[in-house]
C-alpha cells in the first residue's frame, strides 16, 4: 500500500471518529429530555428519538448531502472504481425529505406533524415483524460494531474491505452501480455518512452496504445483489416524481418491500457478528437464507417497481395532458368554450322549460331523436322568437336522456352570437375543443395533427377552416358512440361561414351513421336553400308560451314586486309580446332598472311602453351587418323598413321590391318598363331579413312580409325622430314624447304616399286601360246569378269569412301581365290611406295630386277600377265610380284637413282638371263617405263655401242624413253649419223650405236648430213660423205641400211633430190648410199612427169635420185607408173618443157618412167602434125593403161575405136606437 493510500485512510479515520463524537453529543442530548422504560412501545420511541437525530446530524455539514466529495482512493488498481464512484451522488431530494421528515417529529411549539410515506411505511414494516426482529440491533452501539466488522472483514489478508471487493466484482460482472440511486458513496461507504441504522435511510444505507460487501461470496449471489441493488432504487421514486400521494397500493407494495429488507439486515447482522471472512462467505454459501430472502425481496419489489411505474405513468400522462391542454387551449383559444358554457349557463337560469317542452312532443323531433342513422334538424324561428332558449332546452334534455345510454352520447353545441362568434373558424374550434374535452383521447392525435401540418407549411392550422373541417370529418368518422352536434343561430354566421357550416354538417352526416345535428336559423332565403330537404320545426308565436315566458322573466328579475303589480305586467307583455322573447326580456330589465314598484306608475309605464335602449342598439347592429354600412344599401333598408312600419297590409316580396327600385330610380326612370330594370328582390329581403317575420320565398306574389314585432317600428320611428326638426311648441313629458311619435309617425306616411303616388304617376299607367275587352265583358255579365254555376242552392251565410275566402272561386286578373308592375296593387288600394294621415309640413304636390286624380283619366280610372279590387278578382268589393270623382272630391274623401284646406286656397279648380259642380260633388262625396268635418272647412272657404251656403246643399244633407247606408256618428258638425247660413237663408227665404224639408225627413237635429236659433225672434222667427203658401211640386203628378207640422204628420215623425207642438207660435201650422183642403188630421190618416192622433186630436178639435177637397173628413179617411186594420181602428177610436155629440149630421152625402163607409167595405167592426163609440145611428145605413123587413141601404159591398153580420148588427142597434126615440 503507498503513503498516499495510507495518508488517505488516516484521513477517513479521523473524519470517522469527529462525526462518531457529534453523533454521541446528539443522543445523550436526546436521551437526558425524556425518561427511560425498558417496554417496546419505549423502544421504538427510542428509534424514533435516534432518527431524529442521526437525520439532523446528517444534515449538518452542508445544506445539499449531494455536495459531498467523495475521497480519492491511492490505490492506483482502484482507479476506475474511484472514477465511477465519483459519478453516483446521494439523491438529494430523497435525503433532505427523509432526514426532515422522517417518521413523527417535533416542532418547537410541540405541535404533531404527519410522517412521510417511507417512514410510516418502514414502521408499518417494523411493527408487523413483531418478535421475528429485534429492535435492539438497530440501537446505536450495534450498528456501529457492525459497520467496524463490516469495513475490517476480510481486510488483513487481502488489505482492501470486503466492500470495495464487492464493487469491483460487481462492475467485472456489468453491474452498473453508478446508474443506480444508492445510499452511500462508493468511494468511502462506511465513514462518510452517520452509521446509524434505525432510520429508513440508514437501514436501506446499511443494507446497500452490506449487500455490496456480500456480493463477492459467489456468482449467482452477486447478480442477485446485482438484482436487489437496482430494486432499492425505486424505493426513492414511491412519491411517484415528488407528489404526495395517498395511494395504497403503493404503501402495502413498500411496507413488503421494507420488512423483506428487515429480514435481510437481520439474517446479515447475525452472519457478521460471527468472526472471520472466511466464515461469512461460509455461511452465505452454506445457508440459502439471504439469497432466499432477496429472491422474496425481488417479487415484492417489483410489484412495488410496477406500482411505481403506473403511478408515474399516470402523471407523466396527467403532464402530457396539461401539455396537450396549453397548447390546444392556445391554439384553439379555450376561452370560447368558456363563454360558450357562461352562456349557456346563463340560458339555462332565464329559461322556462314549459315553454320549451312542446319541442318533445314534436313528430318532427322525435323521428329525428329516434332514428338509428344519421340525421339533421333545424328549428326557425323569427328573431327574438326564443330560438336560442329552445335550443338550449334541447341541450339540456339530449344531455339528460344521455346520461343513461351506454355507449353514452357526446353533445357539442355552439351559440353564434354576432358576427365574430359567428365566424366558421370559431364554430369548428369550439366543437373541436368540446370533442377533445370529452374525449381525451383525441388530444393527442389533435396533437400529433397540428404538429403535422405545421410541419408541412401551414404555421397556424388553427385558422384554417379547410384544415379545421378536415380534423373534424376525420374524428367523426372514426368515431363509434352516437354525437350530437348543436349549432345555434346561424342566421348571425356570414355568407361563407354559414355555406361552410352547413356543407360540413351534410358531410359529417354522411360519413358517421350515428351523428345527429341540430341547427337554429332565422328563416333566410339562403340559408333556406341550402337546408333544402333537412326535417324543419318552426318556432311561432304561441299566447300560451308567452305567458309562461313572461312569468318566468317575472318571478327571476321582479320578485321583490306585489303580487297586482306582477300581475298586469305579465297581462299587459303577454298580449304585446307575440312570440318575442327577447323583447320581453329587455321590457322587463328596464322596469328594474328603473325600479317601479307601485302600481299606478307601472300601469302609466305599460301604456307607454318605450323601446328598450339594449334592443335598439341589436338593431342598430343588424342593420350595420346586413348592409357593411354601404349608403346605396342603407338607403334601401331604410325605404323598405319605412314602408313595411305603416303598410296597410302584409307586403309580397316583388312590392318591396318595386317599392325600393323606385326609391333609388333616378328622375329619367318614367315607365315601367325602365323601373323593371332595377328590381332585385333577393337584395331587398337580404338587406331587411332580420326585421321581417318568415317568408315563402317560393311565392314572391304572397302578400307575406311584415315587421316582425311592433319594437321594430318603434325602432324606426325613434330613427325618424332624430332626423326631424324639433319641435317648438311648448311641451312637457309625455305630451312631448307623443308629439315626436305623431311627427315621426306622419313621416313615415309621407314617405310611402310618396313611393305611392311616384309609381301611379308612371307613363304607363295614364296610358293602358287596366282591362282587357275580354276582361271588361266578364265585369259587365249580370252579378246577381252565377251563369256558369249549376249549384242553385241557397248560400249560407259565415260572418267569418274573410274577403280572400270569398274572391277564391272568383275569376282573377293580374295587372302585371297588363305591364302595370309589382307595386300598383298596393299603391292604388292604400295610396289613399296614406294621403290621410299626412296632415302637417309633409304634404304631397298638389300638381301630382291634380295629376293623378285628373277627372275623365286613364290613371284615374286605373287606380280607381284597382281600388275596388284588393284581391284582383274581375267582381269588385265596393262602388266606387271613378265618372264621379275629380282631385277635389278625391281630396275631401281621403285626405287629410289640412290636405283640404291647402288645395281649396291654391289650386286653381280648372276645367280640364276638375268636374263641373265640383265643389257640391265633393260635398256629396263627403256626406256619403267621408269625413263630416271637412264640410265646415269648405262651407269657410272664399272660394267653395258659395257653392255650398244654399238650400240645395242643405237639402243634401237632410238627404244623406236619412239615406241608411249612411253611417255617420258625427252629424252635429254639418247641422252646426245652420249657423253660417241663418242670414242668407233668410235673404233669400229658404228658411221656411229648409224647416219644412227636415222635418218631412223627420231630421230633428236640423229641426231643434233651427227652431232654437228662431227662440231670439227678428226675420228668421217670422219665416219659419209664418203661414206662408208653399211651392208645390211639379205637374202634374205634384205632391201638395204642408207646413212643417204636416211634413212631419206626413213622414210619420212622432217626435217632430212632439217637438214642434211643445214650441211657441206654431198655431199656424198646425192648422195650415194645403191647396187639397187638407189639414193635419187628413194627412195623418195616411198612416193611420194612433199616436200621431193623440197628440193632434186635443190639439185641433175643430179639424175633426174639416173635409178635404173631396169632402171626406178624417174620420172617413181613416175609415177608408189601407193601412193595418190595428191602427185604423184605434185611431177612428181616437178621433171619436174627443166628439162631444152625434158624429151623423143631416146634411152628409152618402160619401161622407162614415157608417155608409164602412158598411160599404164590410168594415163590422168598425161599424161597431163607429156606433158604439161614436154614437152614429144606424138607420142611416138602413132601409125597409118591399115586404117591410130592414135592409142595407147600400146592397153592393166589397166584402158580401159580412153583409149578414152587418145587417144583424145594424138591426140590433137600429131598434135600440128606435126605442130611445120613442
Amino acid at each position: 500500500m503507498s503513503s498516499s493510500s495510507t495518508q488517505n485512510g488516516r484521513s477517513r479515520h479521523r473524519l470517522y471518529e469527529r462525526f462518531n463524537r457529534m453523533r454521541l453529543r446528539s443522543r445523550h442530548s436526546s436521551e437526558g429530555s425524556r425518561p427511560r422504560s425498558r417496554s417496546r412501545a419505549q423502544s421504538d420511541q427510542d428509534l424514533v428519538t435516534d432518527t431524529t437525530a442521526s437525520c439532523t446530524q446528517s444534515v449538518t455539514p452542508t445544506a445539499n448531502p449531494a455536495s459531498d466529495v467523495l475521497a480519492t482512493s491511492t490505490n492506483s488498481g482502484d482507479d476506475e472504481v474511484q472514477s465511477r464512484s465519483q459519478q453516483i451522488a446521494i439523491s438529494a431530494s430523497g435525503l433532505h425529505r427523509t432526514s426532515v421528515d422522517a417518521f413523527i417529529s417535533y416542532d418547537g411549539a410541540g405541535d404533531v406533524t404527519t410522517p412521510n410515506l417511507w417512514s410510516a411505511a418502514f414502521r408499518e414494516a417494523v411493527d408487523s415483524l413483531g418478535s421475528d426482529i429485534d429492535v435492539a440491533i438497530l440501537k446505536s452501539k450495534h450498528v456501529e460494531q457492525l459497520f467496524r466488522d463490516l469495513e475490517e472483514m476480510d481486510k488483513e489478508a487481502s488489505n482492501e474491505s470486503a466492500f470495495l471487493r464487492g464493487v469491483r466484482h460487481l462492475h467485472s460482472i456489468q453491474i452498473p452501480l453508478e446508474r443506480f440511486k444508492l445510499a452511500l458513496d462508493l468511494a468511502s461507504p462506511l465513514t462518510s455518512c452517520e452509521p446509524t441504522v434505525t432510520t429508513v435511510f440508514g437501514v436501506l444505507r446499511g443494507v446497500t452496504a452490506i449487500a455490496i460487501s456480500f456480493a463477492s461470496a459467489d456468482l449467482e449471489f452477486a447478480k442477485q445483489i446485482g438484482e436487489m441493488l437496482e430494486q432499492i432504487s425505486y424505493i426513492d421514486d414511491c412519491d411517484t416524481l415528488g407528489q404526495r400521494t395517498n395511494k395504497n397500493d403503493i404503501h402495502k407494495a413498500l411496507v413488503s418491500v421494507y420488512k423483506k429488507i428487515l429480514e435481510f439486515y437481520k439474517v446479515s447482522f447475525e452472519i457478521l457478528t460471527r468472526k472471520g471472512a472466511k466464515l461469512v462467505v461460509k455461511v452465505i454459501l452454506e445457508q440459502d437464507h439471504l439469497p432466499s430472502i432477496i429472491q422474496d425481496f425481488l417479487r415484492q419489489a417489483d410489484v412495488l417497481r410496477k406500482l411505481v411505474q403506473k403511478a408515474t405513468w399516470e402523471i407523466v400522462e396527467d403532464i402530457k395532458g396539461m401539455l396537450y391542454d396549453r397548447e390546444i387551449s392556445r391554439w384553439l383559444g379555450v376561452e370560447k368554450m368558456s363563454r360558450q358554457s357562461r352562456h349557456h349557463a346563463d340560458l339555462r337560469e332565464l329559461r322556462a322549460d314549459q315553454a320549451c317542452d312542446f319541442l318533445l312532443a314534436n313528430p318532427t323531433f322525435i323521428e329525428w331523436y329516434r332514428a338509428p342513422e344519421s340525421r339533421q334538424l333545424v328549428l326557425l324561428g323569427e328573431m327574438g322568437c326564443g330560438k336560442t332558449i329552445a335550443t338550449a332546452f334541447l341541450v339540456d334534455e339530449l344531455d339528460r336522456r344521455n346520461k343513461t345510454q351506454l355507449p353514452q352520447p357526446k353533445i357539442c353545441y355552439y351559440y353564434c352570437r354576432d358576427g365574430e362568434t359567428g365566424n366558421a373558424v370559431q364554430i369548428l374550434s369550439a366543437l373541436i375543443l368540446a370533442l377533445l374535452g370529452q374525449l381525451p383521447g383525441l388530444k393527442k392525435i389533435f396533437y400529433q395533427w397540428y404538429k403535422q401540418v405545421q410541419a408541412s407549411g401551414n404555421f397556424d392550422p388553427a385558422t384554417d377552416i379547410r384544415r379545421l373541417e378536415e380534423f373534424l370529418q376525420e374524428v367523426l368518422k372514426s368515431l363509434d358512440r352516437p354525437v350530437f352536434i348543436v349549432i345555434d343561430g346561424l342566421d348571425e354566421c356570414d355568407r361563407d361561414s354559414q355555406y361552410s357550416v352547413i356543407k360540413l354538417m351534410k358531410t359529417v352526416s354522411q360519413s358517421n351513421p350515428r351523428l345527429k345535428t341540430l341547427l337554429s336559423t332565422r328563416p333566410e332565403e339562403e340559408i333556406l336553400e341550402q337546408l333544402d330537404g333537412i326535417a324543419k320545426i318552426d318556432v311561432v308565436s304561441d299566447p300560451r308560451r308567452d305567458r309562461i315566458i313572461v312569468e318566468r322573466i317575472i318571478a327571476k328579475q321582479l320578485p321583490h314586486l306585489p303580487n297586482d303589480v306582477k300581475t298586469i305586467i305579465a297581462d299587459k307583455l303577454s298580449c304585446l309580446a307575440r312570440g318575442s322573447a327577447i323583447w320581453t326580456r329587455m321590457i322587463v330589465e328596464l322596469i328594474e332598472v328603473r325600479k317601479i314598484r307601485a302600481l299606478g306608475p307601472m300601469r302609466l309605464f305599460l301604456e307607454g311602453l318605450p323601446l328598450p335602449s339594449q334592443l335598439s342598439q341589436l338593431y342598430e347592429t343588424l342593420i350595420s351587418r346586413c348592409t357593411s354600412n354601404d349608403p346605396e344599401n342603407l338607403q334601401i333598408t331604410g325605404v323598405a323598413l319605412k314602408l313595411l312600419a305603416v303598410a296597410r297590409r302584409p307586403l309580397s316580396i316583388l312590392e318591396l321590391a318595386w317599392a325600393a327600385a323606385l326609391a333609388i330610380a333616378g328622375p329619367d326612370v318614367t315607365t315601367i318598363a325602365a323601373l323593371a330594370e332595377l328590381i332585385d328582390p333577393q337584395r331587398v329581403v337580404g338587406l331587411v331579413h332580420p326585421f321581417i317575420a318568415r317568408i315563402d320565398f317560393g311565392d314572391v306574389k304572397k302578400v307575406q312580409v311584415r315587421l316582425v314585432h311592433q319594437s321594430v317600428k318603434e325602432f324606426i320611428i325613434k330613427d325618424c325622430k332624430s332626423n326631424l326638426p324639433p319641435l317648438h311648441n311648448a311641451r312637457s313629458g309625455i305630451a312631448l314624447n307623443q308629439a315626436f311619435i305623431d311627427q315621426a309617425n306622419e313621416h313615415l306616411e309621407a314617405c310611402a304616399l310618396d313611393l305611392c303616388i311616384r309609381y301611379l304617376l308612371l307613363d304607363d299607367i295614364g296610358q293602358i286601360n287596366i282591362f282587357s275587352e275580354e276582361q271588361m265583358a266578364i265585369d259587365e255579365l249580370p252579378k246577381e246569378i252565377d251563369i256558369f254555376d249549376d249549384n242553385t242552392g241557397p248560400v249560407e251565410y259565415d260572418p267569418y269569412c274573410t274577403w280572400e275566402v270569398w274572391e277564391e272561386s272568383m275569376i282573377h286578373y293580374d295587372p302585371t301581365e297588363r305591364g302595370f308592375g309589382g307595386f300598383f296593387v298596393y299603391a292604388s288600394c292604400h295610396w289613399p290611406d296614406h294621403f290621410g294621415a299626412v296632415k302637417t309640413g309633409s304634404l304631397p304636390s298638389l300638381h301630382d295630386i291634380e295629376h293623378l286624380c285628373q277627372a275623365g283619366s286613364t290613371r284615374l280610372h286605373n287606380w280607381i277600377q284597382q281600388n275596388r279590387r284588393p284581391g284582383c278578382a274581375i267582381e269588385p268589393r265596393f262602388l266606387f265610380d271613378s265618372i264621379l270623382y275629380d282631385p277635389l272630391s278625391i281630396t275631401a274623401l281621403y285626405g287629410s284637413e289640412a290636405m283640404l284646406q291647402y288645395m281649396s286656397e291654391n289650386s286653381t279648380l280648372s276645367k280640364e282638371t276638375f268636374l263641373p259642380h265640383s265643389v257640391t260633388r265633393a260635398a256629396e262625396q263627403i256626406l256619403q263617405w267621408g269625413d263630416l268635418s271637412k264640410l265646415k272647412i269648405m262651407m269657410l272657404d272664399d272660394r267653395l263655401g258659395c257653392q255650398l251656403r244654399n238650400l240645395d246643399f242643405f237639402r243634401l244633407v237632410v238627404r244623406q242624413w236619412c239615406h241608411p247606408s249612411t253611417s255617420h256618428n258625427n252629424w252635429d258638425v254639418v247641422f252646426d253649419l245652420v249657423d253660417h247660413v241663418l242670414d242668407i237663408m233668410v235673404q233669400d227665404h229658404w228658411a221656411n223650405e229648409l224647416l219644412c224639408v227636415a222635418a218631412r225627413a223627420g231630421c230633428l237635429p236640423l229641426v231643434r236648430r233651427l227652431m232654437t236659433r228662431a227662440h231670439h225672434g227678428g226675420s228668421l222667427r217670422t219665416q219659419l213660423l209664418g203661414g206662408i203658401q208653399r211651392e208645390q211640386g211639379p205637374q202634374p203628378s205634384r205632391e201638395s205641400t204642408h207646413q212643417s207640422i204636416g211634413e212631419a204628420v206626413l213622414g210619420n215623425h212622432v217626435d217632430i211633430v212632439e217637438y214642434l207642438l211643445g214650441e211657441d207660435g206654431v198655431e199656424a201650422h198646425l192648422r195650415y190648410l194645403n191647396l187639397r183642403g187638407e189639414n193635419v188630421l187628413h194627412l195623418a190618416s195616411e198612416a193611420c199612427n194612433p199616436v200621431m192622433f193623440h197628440l193632434l186630436v186635443p190639439r185641433l178639435p175643430e179639424g175633426r169635420h174639416q173635409t178635404d177637397e173631396r169632402g171626406r173628413t178624417a174620420l172617413v179617411r181613416v175609415i177608408m185607408s189601407s193601412s193595418d186594420p190595428k191602427k185604423r181602428y184605434e185611431s177612428a177610436r181616437t178621433l171619436l173618443s174627443h166628439t162631444d155629440a152625434d158624429v151623423t149630421p143631416q146634411n152628409w152625402s152618402e160619401q161622407q157618412d162614415p157608417l155608409r163607409t164602412a158598411v160599404r167595405l164590410g168594415d163590422l167592426e168598425m161599424c161597431r167602434i163607429l156606433i158604439s163609440i161614436g154614437n152614429v145611428n144606424p138607420l142611416t145605413a138602413l132601409k125597409r125593403g118591399e115586404n117591410g123587413q130592414m135592409e142595407l141601404m147600400d146592397k153592393k159591398l166589397e166584402n158580401d161575405e159580412h153583409m149578414p153580420d152587418l145587417l144583424r148588427l145594424l138591426s140590433e142597434h137600429a131598434n135600440i136606437a128606435s126605442k130611445l126615440v120613442e
